[in-house]
């Protein structure tokens, strides 16, 4: 069935699991979880994945084990499309695309490919193409200063500050969200983002010890 977007239901579900996180509510509405959201996010990634990529839809379930929040389930649903995250909630739809983390040797691939001209231009261009779409840029830290060994009048000296670098846009709820519109928005977005992807992809790359970084 193709994708016809998440009905208001799926949202009233996600705001009574913020209210009562807990396994009798659960019970109660799994049949709506997985008919309204898991359903419609199977149908979106289906059709997203052909054109970007492998997909993993992320388990409703929270680890708790290392956790001081008991909270059993997610407030919301995530998922992976190629490089790119997607996560509905209450509150709306949001996407990511790019490194979150970097570990200690993908950093320092890094900020030489940012210092670098060449490489470090064509970055400058397409953050710059991102942001020029509403679309922010994050990561998991952005240093106050430059980084150590790097002048502070760089002239890519906010973009060598970052610890990460992800393309991130948040939806608030819109009547689009309930149809096929959702996946139009969304797949502009993963448009848009890829050149960011393939940027990092060739100049950063995976990380030595083999754990996955990408968001």
């Amino acid at each position: 069935m193709a994708f016809q977007g998440w009905p208001e239901a799926a949202l009233d579900f996600f705001e009574g699991l913020e209210a009562d996180n807990s396994r009798s509510y659960w019970t109660a509405h799994k049949a709506t979880y997985d008919e309204l959201v898991l359903g419609p996010m199977t149908e979106l990634t289906d059709e997203l994945g052909a054109e970007f990529g492998p997909v993993k839809i992320f388990r409703p379930y929270r680890d708790i084990r290392f956790s001081a929040d008991k909270s059993p389930y997610r407030t919301e649903i995530g998922a992976t499309v190629g490089s790119a995250y997607i996560r509905l909630s209450a509150g709306g739809l949001a996407a990511g695309n790019g490194m979150f983390h970097l570990a200690a040797d993908q950093l320092s691939r890094y900020r030489q490919a940012v210092a670098d001209d060449v490489s470090g231009g064509e970055l400058d261009r397409i953050a710059g193409a991102i942001t020029g779409q509403g679309i922010s840029l994050i990561g998991h830290e952005i240093l106050k200063s430059a980084p150590r060994g790097y002048p502070a009048d760089h002239p890519r000296i906010e973009l060598l500050r970052h610890k990460g670098l992800v393309a991130f846009i948040e939806w608030p709820v819109e009547p689009w969200l309930a149809a096929p519109a959702a996946r139009d928005h969304l797949a502009e977005f993963l448009v848009t983002t890829e050149p960011l992807a393939d940027w990092l992809d060739t100049h950063v790359g995976s990380p030595e010890d083999g754990e996955s970084r990408r968001r």
